[in-house]
């Protein structure tokens, strides 16, 4: 007769997995707490524990993001400046970082500690990531003197989708060639 083993899991063995899990999921991903909350949601969600409800799953989950928040695995703070970090070195304006990281269910306190830090760095932030997007698009500025007019509205119209302001936009796309390739060169 072959034993059958008791499919139940006790607490302790779900509690090490979630951890387990969640190891491998910030060494592959370094993610927010939010994020890290969402996956491991929908791990359990999916795998069909017997005997749960969604109600100790989070339960069980805020355990464990409690757990790693105190051993510095995930820190929300840290993630917030370098993602902002490194949407800045793409060219990412100001209100896309705000709404990237609100998307990544970082707290208000900490977008607007990292906004507050990006704008005592550099006052014009906006306008050095307008032109590097500007360059990296190939538009505005960056276009053949002569067809410049002809995409103006359009130029405007991507700058205005990445999330720059009117102002922004249109002090970049009055920038001549000469000034242009000065601020290429600094950047």
């Amino acid at each position: 007769m072959i034993p059958i083993k008791n499919k139940k899991k006790n607490l302790k063995v779900t509690v090490e997995e979630m951890r387990n899990f969640s190891f491998n999921y910030i060494e592959k991903y370094a993610p927010s707490k939010q994020q890290l909350r969402t996956y491991l949601l929908k791990k359990y969600i999916k795998s069909k524990i017997p005997n749960t409800n969604k109600k100790n799953l989070t339960d069980l989950i805020d355990v464990v993001l409690q757990d790693l928040e105190k051993s510095r695995f995930i820190n929300d703070e840290f993630y917030s400046k370098s993602k902002a970090k490194s949407l800045i070195q793409r060219g990412s304006s100001i209100n896309k970082i705000r709404s990237v990281l609100l998307s990544k269910g970082i707290k208000d306190k900490y977008i607007n500690e990292t906004i507050e830090r990006i704008n005592e760095e550099n006052e014009d932030q906006d306008f050095f990531s307008a032109v590097k997007l500007c360059k990296k698009k190939r538009i505005g500025p960056a276009r053949n003197e002569n067809n410049r007019p002809l995409f103006y509205k359009k130029d405007i119209a991507v700058l205005a989708r990445a999330g720059f302001d009117f102002e922004v936009s249109r002090k970049v796309m009055d920038i001549d060639a000469e000034e242009y390739l000065k601020i290429i060169n600094l950047l």
